[in-house]
């Protein structure tokens, strides 16, 4: 059973750190690519981040690169995000998502992801 559960979600103050923690099935973790993606009130779903399984490399939203990283820990098999030097904006539900195939341009387009998690909420305030 494919299956993304994330966690971590909550209040922080800007400046501050959160990590957010997807768990995922077996058959989900063995996907090609995991990725994270949010979305505030409304707009679209954008990319955060993803790493692929098979040599752990990661990719990153221009916007975010040098605040936040995508480690993951295959015994656990789980996915961080790990959000540092959070600056206040408007509330977003970050979503743990995982594909089919291997990474590709298409990547940061979050159709492409067939696997999703059930959202966890975070607020930075200011």
């Amino acid at each position: 059973q494919v299956q993304l559960v994330e966690s971590g979600g909550g209040l922080v103050q800007a400046g501050g750190s959160l990590r957010l923690s997807c768990a995922a099935s077996v058959r989900t973790f063995s996907r090609p690519v995991m990725a994270w993606f949010r979305r505030t009130p409304g707009k679209e779903r954008e990319f955060v981040a993803a790493i692929t399984a098979r040599g752990g490399t990661t990719y990153y939203a221009d916007s975010l690169k040098g605040r936040f990283t995508i480690p993951r820990e295959n015994a656990k098999r789980t996915v961080y995000l790990q959000m540092n030097s959070l600056q206040p904006e408007a509330p977003a539900v970050y979503y743990c998502a995982a594909d089919r195939g291997e990474w590709g341009p298409g990547g940061y387009a979050p159709y492409i992801y067939e696997f999703w998690g059930q959202g966890t909420q975070d607020t930075v305030s200011s």
